[in-house]
């Protein structure tokens, strides 16, 4: 199961502890069109920096913290 980040709109977001480099998060929704990516990429622009705070926290073992959801 995705270690849960953030959840909006049905999109759950979360990173993998151990997950390869470089940084990146996973994104889940269904079959994924393309409007709910335009909300992943909205988010992406408004917590890019929460993200990769998680990304060094999650590699290091420790728990994420909770991001904001898009509203």
């Amino acid at each position: 199961m995705l270690p849960e980040l953030a959840r909006f709109l049905g999109i759950v977001i979360g990173i993998f502890p151990r997950e390869h480099p470089p940084p990146h998060f996973h994104a889940v929704y269904g079959d994924f069109p393309k409007r709910a990516l335009r909300h992943v990429l909205e988010w992406l622009d408004l917590h890019e920096g929460e993200l990769m705070q998680n990304w060094d926290r999650i590699q290091a073992g420790r728990p994420g913290t909770p991001i904001a959801p898009l509203e």
